[in-house]
């Protein structure tokens, strides 16, 4: 009876333990959470630093130029607006599609990472088919409002934006949004070679949401891509032609 006794105390205070093990867990877990959203909200929409260097119509812009940007980080390329989104944010490119995964536009450390070109792309936007990437953020920040296009009447109600280069501006004429995965090869090889004709057909048979605005082989086109949450190797690409 003793021994019995003794094993049921020994369990108990394990149990006790163990419990008390998973309870501090939880807190942790659940603390490290609530931190992590706190910066993720602080970092997409605390975007002073990075608007002082938004070009505005006309030269006009903010208090710094998109030139002094690039003098910071040389790996700026320009500045991706979509009219009435969030998406309001300088584009860089590094030496590969790591680089400004978790990485602001300064070098910092960042869980949003950066909005950036396809390594596989001429810097200058001067291919065929140009492939810009960026986080998908549940409160709308950096590609976030990507997904808000599978929705035809938001589709139509914003239907351009706009890209600025050091030398040059483009108007962004939005026509298709695709859901589509991370191995398209049609959507994830872009590059100074490709050619756009089975792009533009996989997009009129395909896309979710498809505008008819003359988009022929010759245009340039961009392609905004972000990753669908309920979907490991899921993806919503955004396509405009420049202008």
């Amino acid at each position: 009876m003793e021994l019995a006794g003794h094993v049921a105390r020994t369990g108990n205070r394990f149990f006790r333990i163990l419990a008390g093990i998973l309870i501090l867990m939880m807190l942790f877990f659940g603390g490290w959470s609530l931190w992590e959203n706190f910066q993720l909200s602080q970092e997409v929409f605390s975007k002073g630093r990075i608007l002082q260097y938004k070009p505005g119509t006309d030269g006009s812009g903010g208090t710094y130029s998109l030139d002094e940007l690039a003098k910071l980080n040389p790996d700026t390329r320009g500045w991706l607006t979509i009219e009435g989104t969030h998406i309001d944010y300088p584009v860089v490119q590094g030496e590969d599609d790591m680089t400004y995964i978790n990485k602001n536009v300064f070098g910092e450390f960042a869980l949003t990472g950066s909005i950036f070109l396809s390594c596989m792309n001429s810097p200058d936007f001067s291919d065929p088919y140009n492939l810009i990437y960026g986080h998908h953020m549940d409160n709308g920040g950096m590609f976030g409002d990507v997904m808000e296009f599978l929705d035809s009447e938001y589709f139509d109600e914003h239907p351009e934006g706009e890209l600025v280069l050091p030398e040059k501006r483009f108007r962004v004429v939005l026509f298709a949004c695709l859901e589509t995965n991370a191995y398209d090869p049609l959507v994830y090889h872009p590059g100074p070679e490709y050619q756009n004709e089975n792009l533009l057909e996989e997009l009129r048979d395909r896309a979710s949401v498809y505008r008819e605005i003359g988009v022929s082989d010759s245009d340039k086109i961009v392609g905004m891509s972000t990753c669908v949450d309920a979907q490991t190797d899921g993806r919503v690409v955004l396509f405009g032609k420049l202008e």
